[in-house]
């Protein structure tokens, strides 16, 4: 029990400090035009490692924080997240600790797929149809701060993944 309790801490402390990153850190940073989207990575992320149910409930965690910060209808983002972790968790059978490949591309989807989100929600149903400078000046720089940045995050989680399951499997052999 303390294993799991271990673990839930780290990733909430995780979420939250990544959440404060995004939102109050990235904006007041001067030269940069759009900020990574550490949330969608760390929903995808633990999805990808953990299965659909992790990915899901990391998706209400990360999406209701963005809800509450966020103004518009309650439940936008965490309906958009909780979809991302659970279609990220489908993938489960696929991942390797060291295979970068995948995971660089479920970023660039999904990073996709919420700008098309946020569009399609957020400026088309209003009538702004200037899609063309939407992607350019927003999307683009977003998707491309996005896959760097999941590169350095994407191992850390690992490492973290790693040191706990290290961690869980050494507590579990000692109790005899």
């Amino acid at each position: 029990m303390k294993n799991s309790m271990k673990r839930i801490v780290i990733n909430l402390v995780l979420i939250i400090a990544a959440f404060t990153i995004q939102n109050c850190v990235f904006p007041l940073i001067p030269f940069l035009s759009a900020s990574p989207n550490l949330l969608l990575i760390l929903t995808f992320s633990f999805g990808f490692m953990s299965g659909q149910r992790a990915g899901m409930l990391y998706g209400v965690l990360a999406g209701i924080l963005l809800d509450l910060f966020y103004s518009g209808p309650f439940g936008f983002y965490t309906l958009f997240y909780v979809y991302v972790g659970f279609v990220n968790g489908i993938c489960t059978k696929y991942y390797y600790e060291e295979y970068i490949t995948l995971p660089l591309v479920l970023s660039i989807l999904n990073e996709l797929a919420y700008n098309l989100y946020v569009y399609v929600f957020r400026f088309l149903v209003r009538g702004r149809l200037n899609v063309l400078y939407y992607f350019r000046e927003l999307v683009i720089p977003e998707t491309i701060f996005t896959v760097v940045t999941t590169l350095f995050i994407y191992r850390l989680l690992l490492y973290i993944n790693r040191r706990l399951t290290e961690f869980e499997n050494r507590r579990d052999t000692t109790i005899v």
